[in-house]
């Protein structure tokens, strides 16, 4: 398998307005199940910033992203909600972060991701593929650790974009994982038979 490909921008971009801009968009509908595309990533580092952008961008082209706090309500069971949008989805965008690999939640998803053979893009949002390891806790059974490791292994050898946002251009960022994520949604869709595609490739 191949190592990540490094995609850093060197142009400065006001994220600020990009993200005003974005969070003033009213009309884009909650996506209902089934959905496209699964965005797996750790909360407190990308929500509001990488995750949170590439969700609208991903919306405004017609697509029907998840992310937890766009398409989850009170009362829903976390983790049924979850495995039924990675099960539904045809590509899932692993975003990388600083503190990724402190969250159960967040390595569960990518392993549920690898185990059902999806498409996974990894994006390494201000943290190189070699910095991310599982921590071994005492709270985690052996067996989940395994799962873990070997989900985020497979990640790593994937072919991803890596983005520095003190340095990167957002505009060009975002363009360049939404290409991503629409070439590989083309291609899944190529090898589905005709009656179960979306429209995407019947379009073309």
């Amino acid at each position: 398998m191949q190592r990540a490909t490094k995609v850093l921008f060197t142009n400065k971009f006001p994220f600020d307005q990009v993200f005003g801009r974005c969070n003033r968009i009213h009309t884009i509908a909650i996506p209902q199940f089934p959905c496209d595309v699964f965005i797996n990533h750790r909360g407190i580092d990308t929500k509001r910033n990488a995750s949170g952008l590439l969700y609208y961008h991903l919306s405004r082209l017609g697509l029907h992203p998840f992310l937890d706090s766009k398409n989850m309500k009170p009362g829903e069971k976390l983790f049924e909600k979850i495995d039924i949008a990675i099960r539904s989805c045809k590509v899932g965008v692993a975003v990388f972060s600083p503190h990724y690999c402190d969250s159960y939640f967040c390595l569960h998803e990518l392993a549920l991701l690898m185990e059902s053979s999806k498409r996974v893009i990894p994006i390494f949002y201000n943290v190189k593929p070699s910095q991310l390891r599982v921590k071994d806790t005492k709270n985690c059974p052996a067996n989940e650790l395994r799962r873990f490791n070997w989900a985020l292994e497979e990640a790593k050898y994937t072919v991803g974009i890596t983005f520095d946002s003190s340095r990167g251009d957002w505009s060009e960022f975002l363009q360049t994982a939404s290409d991503a994520v629409m070439e590989n949604m083309l291609e899944v869709e190529e090898e589905l038979p005709y009656e179960y595609r979306t429209g995407y490739v019947q379009n073309c």
